[in-house]
């Protein structure tokens, strides 16, 4: 195995290979688990939620965002409940402008079927 190659001369070491590997795989593993991994959790909400949910939601919502956790806030349309689509992305609007100070809104409100959702990140607090 070489040392450092730029050394006159080169400097090398002979070393056992499987050792070698081994202890490449156990750094490797070592820097996996280092790796921060991100949460992602998840807030529900109804067309018609009313401000003293929305309040305990979005209290919910700042303690995850200070752990470093995303959030992804949806609203449901259960039934007939789908002709209120401009209340949901309304009522996720104003999430997102409530937690501009803990978190960046990562994609606005999005329709995907009876869902519309919305992620919001931490933001990096810089040191």
């Amino acid at each position: 195995m070489e040392i450092s190659p730029k050394a006159d001369p080169p400097v090398c070491k002979i070393v056992d290979y499987s050792k070698f590997k081994y202890e490449q795989k156990k750094k490797q593993k070592e820097i996996k688990a280092k790796a921060q991994k991100t949460v992602l959790k998840e807030i529900r909400f109804g067309p018609n939620t009313d401000d003293h949910d929305f309040n305990f939601k979005l209290k919910h919502a700042i303690n995850f965002l200070k752990e470093g956790a995303k959030v992804k806030a949806y609203v449901h349309f259960v039934g007939r409940t789908i002709i209120f689509k401009e209340r949901g992305e309304i009522l996720l609007l104003k999430f997102a402008q409530q937690l501009e100070d803990f978190g960046k809104v990562e994609q606005l409100p999005k329709l995907e079927g009876k869902r519309m959702a919305i992620f919001i990140s931490p933001k990096v607090i810089k040191k």
